[in-house]
């Protein structure tokens, strides 16, 4: 027997299930307190902020790029509109812990109404609500054991980066959830501990406690109860395949010697590491979001030179490429106040339409850019988010050009922006497509909605098509969304005419090995191949038939 999911993090991992199913109840519809409102503001209060130090104090223990993620949750607990609704319900008489539940509710719906990155930051804020309110209930929180006596397999409908950022290799053998998609958490931290895991997996958490299963990151499926024969040819394989790609180095280059950079995604100076361990070359994608989420007023100027300096550092003659701060409708700031409530946030004010309205911010952020590159050797790239028009880019560029910054892009994430890459490569020095925002704005398919996961297939053909037209538009034109991780398909997009690719420290060397096997002839054949199939599934056939060496790596 066996179930399918999709596969988010390569890999095959086996053991007996542990099943993450325990919740907190809801508090009672119409609870009320006795007493004074301040007093029960401040138990809301004092709940909220017992979260928040929680999730950081686990965040310092793990490092990393699970210390961004619940350094970014903690913020979600100290967001200061989330406790103007709090109190506002304590005012009319609501207990703290149903206040706390119906204001993060209300915040919730509207993340899931983004889609896009905050509609998948949905679980998290979940965890922060049951946290809450299993404080102020005494409620117990029942985690994931980091004492059991055998590595084990976690399944969950979904599971919060705090159930996850203290785990290693060593405990968790893969993961398993109902839901989420390639871009949740569950899947960014899988994939940086070097876990397989499988999301969108229907029917995983009705497996019984114990129960063997063996599961494959690559293509999604989760055999039950395997035999020995079977779990020892799936780790054999695997087990030579990592020695295959071990065995490949050096920069990113086809087999007959056509450069294609490699690059990390980084969300701090905790992913350096695992970037450079992983042989990167560059960063294609630093997010620079989790300096400004959960703030009342703006990061310091010092303050993100200090966090800007450390990653340019550590890439000497290399590219680093900063998006700037993606925020609005959908990853609202206290700083940054929305106009009105949007009746749909993914296509409200954000990102570049933001930073338009509040310039100095922007400038702020720019200047601060071009003080932590000064005395480095990294060759700094700013481009901005959710540009959808020429004249936006043009604007972006001048911001950047009167901040002293000589090398500006724009991130290729709406379909406008594809279609007529050429008017906006007019005003600007490169492109990153940003194939997950893409997909979702060209299917109308939220990221989050796992019954949507076949049309965030980056095989698609129509997807394909876009990045050929903004790869094609005459500048240097990155990938830095996750369909760059995927080996074949990286080969596709080099086919398309991409420059250089960025994703997950821990899929370098899959990709790498897989550009190394290929001429760009065969890249080339590969990608029209896909462009000119039905559908992803036929897409993903034709292009591995161009491509032999796939085989051989075991990709």
């Amino acid at each position: 027997m066996s179930l399918r999911g999709v596969g988010a993090s390569q890999g095959v991992g086996h053991g007996p299930v542990f099943v993450l199913t325990a919740e907190v109840p809801e508090p009672p519809e119409g609870a009320t307190y006795t007493g004074d409102a301040d007093q029960e503001k401040a138990r809301a209060r004092a709940a909220l902020d017992e979260v928040a130090g929680v999730l950081e104090g686990r965040g310092r223990q793990a490092g990393g790029a699970a210390e961004d993620v619940l350094n970014a949750q903690a913020m979600m607990a100290r967001d200061p509109g989330l406790l103007v609704g709090v109190e506002a319900l304590i005012d009319h008489g609501t207990a703290a812990e149903r206040a706390v539940y119906e204001a993060f509710g209300r915040y919730r719906s509207m993340l899931v109404g983004t889609g896009g990155y905050m509609g998948e930051r949905a679980a998290d804020l979940d965890d922060v609500r049951d946290r809450t309110v299993a404080l102020l209930t005494g409620h117990p929180m029942h985690g994931v054991p980091l004492d059991a006596p055998e590595p084990f397999v976690l399944v969950a409908r979904d599971l919060a980066p705090a159930d996850t950022a203290l785990l290693s290799k060593e405990v968790v053998t893969a993961f398993v959830t109902e839901r989420g998609g390639p871009t949740s958490h569950t899947a960014i931290l899988a994939r940086a501990m070097g876990v397989p895991a499988v999301v969108a997996c229907a029917g995983a958490t009705s497996l019984a406690p114990g129960t063997l299963v063996l599961v494959d990151g690559s293509t999604g499926e989760v055999r039950v109860g395997p035999t020995d024969a079977e779990v020892a040819g799936a780790t054999g394989a695997e087990a030579a395949r990592q020695e295959k790609l071990a065995a490949v180095r050096g920069p990113g280059r086809t087999a007959d010697g056509h450069s294609v950079p490699l690059l990390a995604n980084v969300g701090g100076p905790g992913d350096l590491d695992a970037a450079l361990a992983h042989g990167a070359e560059g960063v294609g994608l630093f997010r620079t979001e989790f300096l400004f989420l959960g703030r009342k007023a703006a990061p310091t100027q010092d303050e993100q030179v200090a966090a800007y300096r450390p990653v340019l550092e550590a890439f000497p003659g290399a590219t680093v490429v900063v998006r700037t701060l993606d925020a609005g409708a959908d990853k609202p700031l206290a700083f940054l106040p929305a106009r009105e409530r949007e009746p749909n946030p993914a296509l409200g004010e954000r990102g570049l339409r933001m930073s338009r309205r509040f310039p100095e911010v922007l400038a702020d952020q720019l200047a601060a850019l071009e003080r932590a590159v000064a005395g480095t050797a990294a060759r700094l790239h700013v481009m901005a988010p959710m540009v959808a028009t020429a004249e936006e880019a043009a604007w972006f560029t001048e911001a950047c050009r009167t901040a002293g910054l000589a090398a500006a892009g724009v991130m290729i994430e709406i379909p406008a922006a594809a279609i007529r890459a050429r008017d906006l490569a007019e005003h600007v020095d490169f492109f990153s497509i940003g194939t997950n925002d893409l997909a979702q704005y060209l299917f109308a398919a939220d990221r989050e909605m796992a019954e949507l996961s076949a049309l965030h297939d980056a095989w698609q053909p129509a997807l394909l098509d876009l990045v050929a037209a903004a790869a094609g538009a005459g500048r240097p034109c990155g990938v830095c969304g996750e369909a760059a991780a995927d080996p074949a398909l990286a080969c596709v997009l080099v086919g398309l005419g991409a420059t250089a690719l960025s994703m997950s420290a821990s899929a370098l060397p899959a990709v790498r090995a897989a550009l190394a096997g290929h001429t760009t002839e065969q890249c080339r054949l590969a990608a029209a191949a896909a462009r000119s199939a039905k559908d992803a599934a036929t897409a993903r056939q034709a292009a591995r038939a161009h491509l032999p060496g796939l085989a051989d790596l075991a990709l």
